[in-house]
């Protein structure tokens, strides 16, 4: 009998603790399982927003005015859940065998190539000094909001349309909405446009409208020559490039692949690759509510990734033309979502991303 009565309480206490040591290991891997809680970080001296998911760069908002090359705002880099950035580095911080052309293509922007005569989309520190009269630059006012949370963070600010005598053309606020969730990551941008004094005209223009200028992983593979950069940022003539990792792919909600989708009208557009070995995707779309819906698409097999419902002449060869026109003090709005989604995704997801989105 006392065998008994001395088993019983080794028993419940083995019991006891083996069930704490379990509560233990479980709160231990809720702790390391992603919380996805969003923090906004104003880094007024570099002249950035930081947007951070658990503490690590999703991407930043960049309004500085000390970068010679950057002429606008722009969202650089953006990394995906998986911790890949799907940007390029060039010219900011330059990745060996890269290419190095456009060096106004950074990160994710907004800006179009023929506002009244301006070329606000071609700025960078590349113009020569008798061609920057015909040049508009694009500059931060203010931070209006910032607010982080579980899952989702907003930073609303305002920014100038800069004429080269420094007036103000036309009036951003802009709108953007970050998500955060397991395996995936989104950016809205909700940008309102408003002209000062005198009427806008957005001519006819391939350049535009929002775009990202991807990582060498996500191009689609060519043949043509090409200047990449070594390890240190200097640039190199390629007389055949080197495809190696080269994995980029569109798809578009027409169904339409590859590099064919460059000028064709589509409500989003799809550019899957590889990078280190993880699959990404990543998904523009547009808004029904956007002029020029469904949108033309500015996207080339060598990582210029856009939108541009504006230059409708030269998309579909002169059978339609816009020349989209602001009267003084009027505004209107441009309203996009960016997806990247860790993984290889089929047109029917999409279909369903695209669909979350527009019935917001």
């Amino acid at each position: 009998m006392k065998t008994i009565k001395i088993i019983i309480p080794i028993l419940f206490m083995s019991l006891f603790y083996s069930s704490c040591s379990d509560k233990k290991k479980e709160d231990s891997e809720k702790d390391k399982a992603p919380q996805n809680e969003i923090k906004l970080v104003d880094n007024k001296n570099d002249k950035k927003v930081d947007v951070l998911v658990d503490g690590k760069l999703f991407t930043s908002y960049l309004y500085t005015d000390q970068l010679s090359v950057l002429k606008k705002t722009t969202l650089y880099p953006i990394i995906s859940a998986n911790g890949e950035a799907i940007t390029r580095g060039f010219p900011i911080d330059p990745r060996p065998n890269e290419r190095t052309d456009h060096p106004h293509h950074i990160g994710a922007w907004f800006n179009y190539g023929d506002v009244n005569g301006l070329d606000y989309w071609n700025n960078s520190d590349a113009i020569a000094k008798e061609k920057e009269n015909e040049m508009g630059t694009i500059r931060h006012e203010k931070i209006v909001e910032m607010k982080g949370g579980k899952g989702k963070g907003e930073l609303i600010v305002t920014a100038n349309w800069l004429k080269p005598d420094g007036k103000v053309l036309l009036k951003e606020k802009t709108k953007f909405i970050f998500y955060a969730s397991n395996g995936k990551r989104m950016i809205d941008r909700n940008v309102t446009l408003t002209a000062m004094d005198e009427p806008v005209v957005f001519k006819d223009n391939k350049e535009g409208m929002i775009a990202i200028r991807t990582a060498r992983q996500l191009e689609h593979p060519s043949n043509k020559p090409v200047t990449l950069s070594d390890a240190h940022g200097k640039k190199t003539d390629v007389p055949v490039l080197d495809n190696k990792g080269v994995t980029g792919h569109y798809l578009s909600s027409e169904g339409i692949e590859g590099t064919d989708v460059w000028g064709k009208r589509a409500k989003w557009v799809a550019l899957t690759g590889t990078l280190h070995d993880k699959e990404v995707t990543v998904v523009i779309m547009d808004q029904p509510k956007n002029v020029g819906y469904p949108t033309y698409w500015h996207a080339r097999g060598y990582g210029l990734f856009a939108a541009n419902p504006l230059g409708q002449k030269i998309f579909s060869e002169g059978k339609e033309e816009l020349n989209f026109t602001l009267k003084p003090n009027a505004e209107v709005t441009f309203d996009y979502r960016i997806d990247v989604l860790d993984g290889k995704h089929n047109k029917g997801t999409l279909d369903m991303e695209y669909d979350n989105f527009i019935i917001q």
